[in-house]
Formats: C-alpha cells, sequence, structure tokens
C-alpha cells in the first residue's frame, strides 16, 4: 500500500471524475449518476487510509513527494496523519450526501454544479493532506473558485452581493498568509512544513508570523469578529454548498492552526494564546445571543456554526496554557482531542441540520421560521430527524455534539475554571436558540395550509438524513475509534508545543 500513491488517487480522482461529467453530462440524468459514482468511489478509495493508517506508530505515512517547482525548492508534497485521516473521510463521506441530496432541488446546468462540487472535494482532500506550505497554499485558494461558482450561480437573489463578500474575506486573510510563507521560505531556502516547523526563530519573527497565519485562519473557521460573511454566504448558498461549507471548509481554519501556528510559532502562539481564548469565548456567548433573534432558518445555523467552531480554537489554544503554565501534558492533550472530535462532529451536525432545513425549503420555498409550525403532524419521520440533530446542536449527551464540548470544558477547567464557566454556557444558549427553533417549526398546530400537503420523506432524503442522524449518534456513543486514531498525532503536538524555539 505504501507504494500505491492513494493521496494521489484521493485528490485527482473526483477532479478527474468533474471533467467526465461536463464532457458527458449534457443530459443532466447522466451528469448525476456519473457525479453520484465518482464520490462512492472516492468514499471507497479513502476507506483504507483509515484501516491502513498504524494510529499506535502515529506520525505522518502514505508519504508521497515529487520535485514541483525545482528553482523555489517546491515539492508535491503528500501524506497524512491520524487528524488528516479523519478530515478527509469526513470530506469524502459529505460529499457523497452532497451529491445526493442535490439531485432533486438543482434542476439547471446540473452538469456544471456537480462538477464543481467534485474540483471543491478534490481540493479540499488536497489541503489537508499537503506536507509542501506552498502546495497547501495553492489548494487553500483553488478551493475558493468552486465554491465561488456554486454560490454565484445556482444562490438565492443576493449570492452576487454574498460571494463577492465569501471571496474578498477569504482572500484578504490569506494574503497576510502567503507573505508568511514567502518570509519562511526565504529563512529556510524550502517549502518544507517540517522545515518551517524545525526553523529557529526570534519571538519577534514568531509574533509577526502568528498573526499573519492567524489572519489567514481565523477569517476561515470564521472567529469573531471576522464571521460576517459566513451568515451571507450560508443564506443565499443552495442547501449542498451550505452543507459542504459547514461540513468540511470551516475545518480548514482549525486544521491550519495546527498545522502551521503551533508547530512553527510555539512561543508566539503561547504568548498571544489569550487573544484567540478571549475571541472564541466572546463567541460562544455573543454569537449565541446573535442566533437567538433570527428569523431565517438558515442564518439561525450559520451563526450557531460560529458558536460550535469556537469550541475548537478554544481547545487548540488552551492547548499552550495547560503544556506551558501548567505543565499538565494529559489536560492538554484532552484539550486538543476535544477539538478534533468538536471538529468532525460539527461536520455531521451541522451538515445535517442544512440538509434538514433544505428538505424544508424544497417544499415551501422559504426559510423564514414563522412560515412553518406543526411540520411533526405531517412529515413525522422528518421531525424525528430534526428533533435528534437538534439535540446534536444543543450537546446532549449520547450525541457527537456532546463528547468534544464535555472535553474541551474539562480540559478549560483544568487551566482556568472562568473560562470553563463561560465555555460551557454555550450548552445553555445553545439549547435556547436550538429548542426554540424546534418549537416553532416542529412542533404546534399546523397553521400554514401549504405545510399541510408536505409530502414524506422520499428515499433519496431518507439516505441522507439516516447517513447523518447514524454518524451523529456512532460518534456520541462509542468515540474511541476516533479518539484513538488521533490519539498519537494530539500526542506528537502536545510533545512538540513543551519545547520553546526562543
Amino acid at each position: 500500500m505504501a507504494h500505491w500513491p492513494l493521496l494521489s488517487v484521493l485528490i485527482w480522482l473526483p477532479i478527474v471524475g468533474a471533467i467526465l461529467v461536463l464532457a458527458l453530462g449534457r443530459d443532466a440524468r447522466v451528469a448525476r449518476w456519473l457525479s453520484v459514482l465518482v464520490t462512492l468511489l472516492t468514499f471507497v478509495v479513502s476507506l483504507p487510509l483509515y484501516s491502513g493508517y498504524d494510529a499506535v506508530a502515529g506520525g505522518m505515512q502514505f508519504a508521497e513527494s515529487h520535485l514541483w517547482i525545482g528553482g523555489l525548492k517546491a515539492y508535491y508534497g503528500l501524506a497524512v496523519d491520524g487528524i488528516s485521516v479523519a478530515l478527509i473521510v469526513l470530506t469524502t463521506f459529505t460529499s457523497v450526501l452532497v451529491i445526493i441530496g442535490s439531485w432533486g432541488p438543482i434542476n439547471k446546468r446540473v452538469s456544471q454544479y456537480m462538477a464543481a462540487m467534485l474540483v471543491l472535494e478534490g481540493m479540499l482532500i488536497g489541503i489537508f493532506a499537503a506536507t509542501d506550505a506552498l502546495l497547501f497554499y495553492v489548494f487553500f485558494e483553488a478551493m475558493l473558485i468552486p465554491m465561488f461558482i456554486i454560490i454565484g450561480v445556482w444562490g438565492g437573489p443576493r449570492r452576487v452581493y454574498a460571494t463577492l463578500k465569501f471571496f474578498i474575506y477569504t482572500f484578504l486573510g490569506s494574503i497576510f498568509m502567503l507573505i508568511a510563507l514567502i518570509y519562511l521560505h526565504m529563512k529556510t531556502g524550502e517549502f518544507s512544513l517540517a522545515a518551517f516547523a524545525a526553523a529557529p526563530l526570534s519571538t519577534t519573527e514568531q509574533a509577526w508570523l502568528f498573526f499573519g497565519f492567524l489572519a489567514g485562519f481565523a477569517i476561515k473557521v470564521p472567529m469573531w469578529p471576522v464571521h460576517t460573511w459566513l451568515p451571507d454566504a450560508h443564506v443565499e448558498a443552495p442547501t449542498g454548498g451550505s452543507v459542504i461549507l459547514a461540513a468540511i471548509m470551516l475545518k480548514v481554519g482549525g486544521y491550519g492552526f495546527i498545522r502551521f501556528s503551533l508547530p512553527i510559532t510555539p512561543d508566539a502562539s503561547q504568548e498571544y494564546a489569550w487573544v484567540v481564548i478571549a475571541m472564541s469565548l466572546i463567541a460562544v456567548v455573543y454569537i449565541g445571543y446573535v442566533a437567538l433573534v433570527q428569523d431565517d432558518m438558515k442564518k439561525l445555523v450559520a451563526y450557531s456554526s460560529v458558536a460550535h467552531m469556537a469550541f475548537v480554537t478554544l481547545g487548540i489554544f488552551i492547548t499552550l496554557a495547560l503544556v506551558r503554565e501548567h505543565a499538565n501534558p494529559d489536560a492538554a492533550r484532552l484539550g486538543m482531542q476535544g477539538a478534533m472530535v468538536q471538529m468532525i462532529s460539527h461536520g455531521f451536525v451541522s451538515g445535517a441540520m442544512f440538509a434538514c432545513i433544505g428538505v424544508l425549503y424544497d417544499r415551501l420555498h422559504t426559510r423564514m421560521i414563522n412560515e412553518y409550525g406543526g411540520v411533526m403532524n405531517v412529515m413525522p419521520w422528518f421531525g424525528g430527524f430534526f428533533i435528534l440533530f437538534s439535540m446534536a446542536n444543543c450537546g446532549l449527551p449520547g450525541t457527537s455534539g456532546f463528547v468534544g464540548e464535555f472535553m474541551v470544558i474539562l480540559a478549560s477547567f483544568q487551566s482556568n475554571p472562568f473560562i470553563a464557566l463561560v465555555a460551557a454556557f454555550t450548552l445553555i444558549i445553545g439549547a435556547a436558540y436550538t429548542l426554540w427553533l424546534v418549537k416553532r417549526v416542529i412542533f404546534g398546530e399546523v397553521t400554514n395550509p401549504k405545510v399541510a400537503k408536505f409530502k414524506r420523506l422520499d428515499a433519496r432524503e431518507w439516505i441522507v438524513l439516516g447517513s447523518f442522524a447514524v454518524a451523529v449518534l456512532a460518534l456520541g456513543i462509542y468515540p474511541k475509534p476516533l479518539t484513538d486514531l488521533m490519539d498519537s498525532s494530539v500526542l506528537q503536538i502536545v510533545n512538540a508545543l513543551m519545547l520553546s524555539k526562543a
């Protein structure tokens, strides 16, 4: 298996599939079936990553390296650790459901839509597999193009405004990251992430680089106060775009902090961890209250995504305080693992919530909460799914939403009980806005005659919501396979953070 370029196959299979879909997919039916087959094949090919990864040994595995740009010493370098494996499998799993979910709602320019989704899948896998900073940056920027097209062509009435805002925000943050990468290249003479991590850097250099990375990755997460592009992008995006944006693309920011900020600028990350922790805690509380007053279902879930992703950044940066200030590597490991579990869980839960909103939108063509009510009376199975995913969004024990948040709160408590208290407060606010959404949409009497005529779930919707439900419950009841997969990778990060570069 080591000789088979598995990661290259995973990256280029959906991209080649996209070309085939464009070439052969003039008939919408052919485009849909071909896209489903390509994503299913990519998912099947990604499974050997999980089964073949040696979680005990840890480190980077399935490595590939070919000289790419000789003058810059840039390599087409790919490899994965436990964290990358989990995110790649999440990407391939979600992509299958997105293509199946888009089967009915997308009925214009079907082949172009499916091709854009397949290219986006390939780019995201490339981000999670790249070990060369320049290659990472190329994938990091290139993924904006298919998402720009998906929102701009198949989005809602204000799609052009939403796409431009999304593109300008994310592209602007990336420029600062690029400057940081160019500086590191001048320092080391290459673009290898391992060389960047080993480079001796003064505290001043680390500080500048840290804020360069922060600008690029905070916008992608997105963290408060650079989160305002996300609700607009979600509201205008088609359902498939919203699912992939929430489930996968938001994870790129958290992944960037782990791959760049912590190993390359450990001392600056330690010194300025309070900045990220403060931004995370503000997002947890303030954004929760913003979600509470939304009248659009998509906006409410989009704001809840900002609050839940704040747990990821909190878990990552509370690790630094636990390693350096409290000399407590076990708690640090718990915080980092909690952040990783929260990333995967949020992928399932937010993807499922947006899929549910898509099911309702396909029937009534509005996302306004006050247009609904009593959906449970007409679509009982859908109501059950919606309540399950809402409970996971609240962090109910037994669902995936509980595991990561609980681990982060537990680790935070060992660093500072006050931080843990504020972080735990999100469970109350989260329950408030999520349960209020459930009360107004799912329960009560049917007041809108159009709701009374809703059709039951079809086979396509059953597959999508059923798959998400299995994933949410499996991770909530038995998270051990995921934590075991990532444990050695997390341990290596924690051990590396104990050493100062200065």
